[in-house]
């Protein structure tokens, strides 16, 4: 029976979003040929202008650490894993790529070194040059507080089934760094025009797809000791599993896994990001506490003031699998190397 001390803490938040400055600098720098800009007019914060739309404004929460560190007492969590997102850094070419994430990286290690106990960093690479993105792996493999990869569920338009990316994932898998899923770009952006659907609709159906290639492109079973987190509690995955398993009854296409879909789900670790206590419970359900984390989506509006309430509300769930949930799961995943 764990203890009650053991129950309260740590408490890690593993989809907790960073913007360092020095980062949006280099964007201010270097991305307007790219078609990106930052805007600083706004009296609320810095505003990210891309093809499509713009972020922002960016609270001063998602930039400064003192501030951070202030609402993440006021949440209970004690713990938040660094991550970037939307507009990462695939839409450069492979110099700027590299620079980029050589720049976000070092942010997030600085960030750990200030606050060894509060902070871990996810690393971000070239994904658009697999030789760039090799060679800066092995440099923040080597480095303080990093603990994970941050990577899109796309890369600029190529799945993550492309062969091109293999060597990547072996190589992550030997340095047994756990990757970090996050939809940038969507598909059917088109018909996702209006009502906040890009998000609402499209970042949980791009995890999916994201996820149906580990399985069905046989990733998980070429690379055994990957390990991979889904965002927004899976995303749809978990909700369409059953036709996916009925997809590799009928269709050869689908049997490069190994085997059914479902076989794989406990492969895959999920945070807690649903807003619906009965999907977060029917998830639990279906692949054990021990495959899911705390999860806020810090500090977007679309994510959780109080996530650990999400999980400690949740009446039928036992004292010890809310300890695993809060920070026990992600502790084991986020060792030390």
């Amino acid at each position: 029976m764990l203890s009650s001390a053991m129950i309260r803490g740590p408490r890690i938040d593993i989809h907790a979003h960073f913007y360092p400055e020095t980062f949006l600098q280099a964007l201010h720098e270097e991305g307007e040929s790219f078609g990106i800009r930052v805007r600083r007019s706004h009296p609320e914060g810095p505003v990210i202008e891309m093809k499509g739309g713009s972020l922002g404004p960016l609270k001063p929460a998602f930039i400064d650490l003192d501030r951070r560190r202030k609402e993440m007492r006021h949440q209970g969590v004690d713990v938040h894993a660094l991550s970037l997102t939307r507009p990462m850094i695939y839409w450069a070419d492979g110099a700027l790529g590299l620079k980029l994430a050589q720049v976000m990286n070092d942010a997030l290690v600085e960030a750990h070194r200030a606050f060894p106990d509060q902070f871990l960093g996810l690393a971000i690479l070239p994904m658009q040059n697999t030789r760039l993105a090799l060679q800066e792996l092995e440099r923040v493999s080597q480095l303080p507080g990093m603990r994970g990869i941050y990577m899109g569920t796309n890369i600029h338009g190529r799945n993550l089934s492309d062969p091109d990316f293999l060597p990547l994932f072996q190589r992550i898998a030997e340095l047994q760094l756990p990757i970090f899923l996050h939809p940038i770009q969507v598909l059917g952006v088109e018909r996702l025009k209006g009502y906040f659907l890009y998000n609402l609709l499209g970042f949980p159906f791009e995890t999916a797809v994201a996820a149906a290639h580990f399985v069905f492109g046989g990733i998980l079973d070429r690379f055994p000791r990957l390990q991979v987190c889904l965002p927004h509690a899976g995303g749809a995955m978990p909700y369409l599993v059953g036709r996916m398993n009925r997809g590799y009854q009928i269709s050869q296409e689908c049997r490069l896994a190994k085997h059914k879909p479902s076989t794989y789900l406990r492969r895959f670790a999920y945070d807690t990001i649903s807003h619906d206590s009965g999907a977060l419970l029917y998830l639990i359900r279906l692949v054990g506490a021990d495959r899911i984390m705390l999860g806020s989506d810090y500090c977007f509006e679309i994510g959780y003031n109080r996530p650990v309430e999400v999980v400690t509300r949740l009446a039928s769930l036992s004292r010890a699998d809310q300890a695993k949930i809060l920070g026990l799961n992600a502790a084991s995943l986020l060792k030390s190397r």
